[in-house]
């Protein structure tokens, strides 16, 4: 494993001189123009360029720390993506498409690695904070100290890349990396309760204010430059045993956090102050309380409060209509439904728009009416502006876990088009007037079985999907597969709030990277990956001007795709991607970011 030499340790000291920095460039003016230095004598050639070098070494020495002194600006979110990689899908949009070009289908073949980075989880030993050359270890949450989760390190979200450094996560470890060569400049440890810690999807920025979530429930705020805490609030019930794996999305005044629950209590979003960590709205994903939207879909009031609808998947913002629009979970008992009566169980497996001041709701579309099989809708939405039957409209794009595709308009919410991109999904018996696939009642659970496609996982799942302006194309990963489902029990709490099942896997058809357009639902092109074992299954996506399509392949390859056809153009292999790949631009050279398990690797051209 390749790491380049170190170019010099950041530690505590250096977030000091970020606080600093721009009185550090004030005092080198003010000593450049002291008298004593006016009435000098006219330098010579030689000693003019003497002083241009040493003042250019100390413009570089500076630049960095005033640059790291700045943060994240907000309306940066608002631009088209380019040098850095400010929120969890690069921007606002969800598209994942970066106007980056140098690297291209002209020079992709040359691309090499830079660096390499091994992430440890827990408290790695290492020198005091803030010792020269050592990264700052710094401690914090509510735990004893003496639960450690188990399992090997897998980064599984978002790596922002603001001001020249990374903010890499897993479960109760938040790291910051020199974007330039990888090397750790601090890294903050959560000491947890316990709790579910299946993945952490990254950390949302505010200025220089970091925030993440943890397994035991906590909102965290630190200071981005040294990764000191500034608060931390606990903002889901541990309890209840909810648990918390969503990347914050930041907008303006607002850090937004989706819950997660396998048991069945209610779905919801929550809004905080970014100074402070005070609640400022609620959004319910179920009825809550007599009278309330949705609540004739339910059996009853008790049936809506425990029917899940769980927000885990980070969603998109439109700036010009101030709405986030974000997939809900399933509804609860997953697959046991008497308790829930036979309406459409609203608002879960649904996408929902929701106005980020009030939280109030301004429309939703349901994807999976009355779900039957944990094929949950949280999955992120892609908002494109883009041309539909003749004339320009706003759109929203989502493919959900049930194997089906849509396009809505995002300012209503109106169904446009219905696609499937699973061949093998087979639970549904037709589509209604509003575009929603029928369910089969037949391929529900039965003491007989089943058999149903897709299995559990879905024909895709979390991993982010991405969209090309160029191409005009949607792009998906996609499996189709098949289980045999039994119903062995009726008690709504059994098997982890699924409501009483035995799933067995039949088989995986294929595993594959598949183009949908967004005008017809239809696919465009599908790549089908060598599949090894079963349900193998592909990460997220990104990709560039540069006319690219970067992913990972089932076999352990970051590969780049020519998004018009599905060409491959470049391969090398890293192990299993485990998060949608990512770029930004550091000292003039554009990179692109992966992570495999616990390495982070990066790719340039020289």
């Amino acid at each position: 494993m390749y790491s380049p030499p170190r170019r010099g340790g950041v530690d505590a000291p250096s977030a000091a001189k970020a606080q600093t920095g721009w009185s550090a460039r004030e005092n080198i003016s003010a000593e450049l123009t002291t008298p004593a230095l006016r009435a000098s004598p006219p330098l010579r050639g030689g000693e003019c360029a003497t002083l241009l070098v040493i003042l250019w070494l100390l413009w570089l020495l500076i630049t960095p720390t005033l640059v790291a002194a700045q943060g994240l600006d907000p309306g940066s979110l608002l631009k088209p993506l380019s040098d850095s990689w400010p929120t969890y899908s690069g921007d606002y949009s969800g598209r994942r498409y970066s106007s980056l070009t140098h690297i291209n289908q002209s020079n992709v073949k040359n691309l090499t690695l830079a660096w390499t980075h091994r992430l440890t989880n827990g408290p790695t030993p290492g020198g005091p904070q803030g010792a020269s050359g050592t990264p700052s270890l710094i401690i914090g949450g509510e735990g004893p100290g003496d639960i450690v989760a188990a399992g090997a390190t897998q980064v599984k979200g978002a790596i922002l890349q603001v001001d020249g450094v990374l903010y890499v996560t897993t479960p109760d470890n938040t790291w910051a990396l020199d974007a330039r060569d990888g090397h750790e400049l601090w890294h903050y440890f959560w000491k947890t309760r316990g709790g579910t810690h299946i993945g952490n999807r990254g950390v949302g920025i505010w200025g220089n204010y970091l925030f993440f979530v943890t397994p035991d429930d906590y909102l965290v705020s630190l200071d981005a430059r040294s990764g000191k805490e500034r608060w931390h609030k606990e903002i889901l019930s541990f309890n209840q045993q909810y648990f918390a794996t969503m990347a914050p999305i930041v907008i303006r005044n607002h850090v937004l956090v989706g819950s997660s629950n396998d048991l069945d209590e209610p779905g919801f979003i929550q809004s905080f102050d970014p100074e402070t960590g005070e609640l400022q709205w609620k959004f319910y994903a179920v009825p809550m309380n007599p009278g309330d939207p949705g609540l004739e879909t339910w059996k009853d009031l008790d049936a809506a409060r425990h029917g899940g609808g769980q927000p885990w998947v980070p969603g998109s913002y439109d700036p010009e209509t101030n709405l986030y629009i974000f997939g809900s979970g399933n509804p609860s008992p997953a697959y046991t439904s008497q308790t829930r009566g036979e309406g459409d169980n609203l608002f879960t497996c649904a996408v929902v728009a929701i106005n980020v001041d009030t939280g109030k709701m301004a429309w939703y579309y349901q994807t999976s009416p009355h779900d039957t099989h944990d094929w949950d809708s949280a999955q992120t939405p892609v908002l494109v502006d883009g041309e539909f039957n003749g004339r320009p409209r706003k759109l929203v794009l989502t493919a959900s876990r049930n194997g089906y595709y849509f396009t809505l308009d995002r300012l209503t919410g109106e169904h446009l088009v219905t696609g499937k991109f699973s061949d093998s999904a087979n639970w549904a018996s037709d589509l209604n007037a509003k575009g929603q696939p029928v369910r089969n009642p037949d391929k529900d659970f039965h003491i007989a079985g089943a058999l149903v496609s897709p299995a559990n996982q879905g024909a895709t799942n979390w991993p982010p999907p991405a969209f090309s302006p160029e191409a005009g194309l949607f792009y998906v990963p996609s499996t189709d597969t098949y289980a045999m489902y039994y119903l062995t029990e009726i008690d709504p709490r059994g098997a982890m709030g699924l409501g009483g099942k035995e799933e067995l896997n039949v088989a995986t058809v294929g595993s594959y990277l598949t183009a949908i357009d967004y005008k017809t639902g239809k696919i465009a092109w599908r790549h089908k990956y060598r599949t090894l074992g079963n349900d193998a299954r592909a990460p997220g996506l990104l990709t560039t001007a540069g006319r690219l399509l970067f992913t990972g392949d089932v076999s352990g390859n970051l590969v780049a795709f020519d998004p018009a056809n599905g060409k491959i153009l470049w391969h090398s292999y890293v192990g299993q991607v485990t998060n949608a790949p990512e770029t930004y631009m550091i000292d003039g050279r554009q990179c692109i970011l992966t992570a495999a398990g616990d390495t982070l690797y990066a790719f340039t051209l020289y």
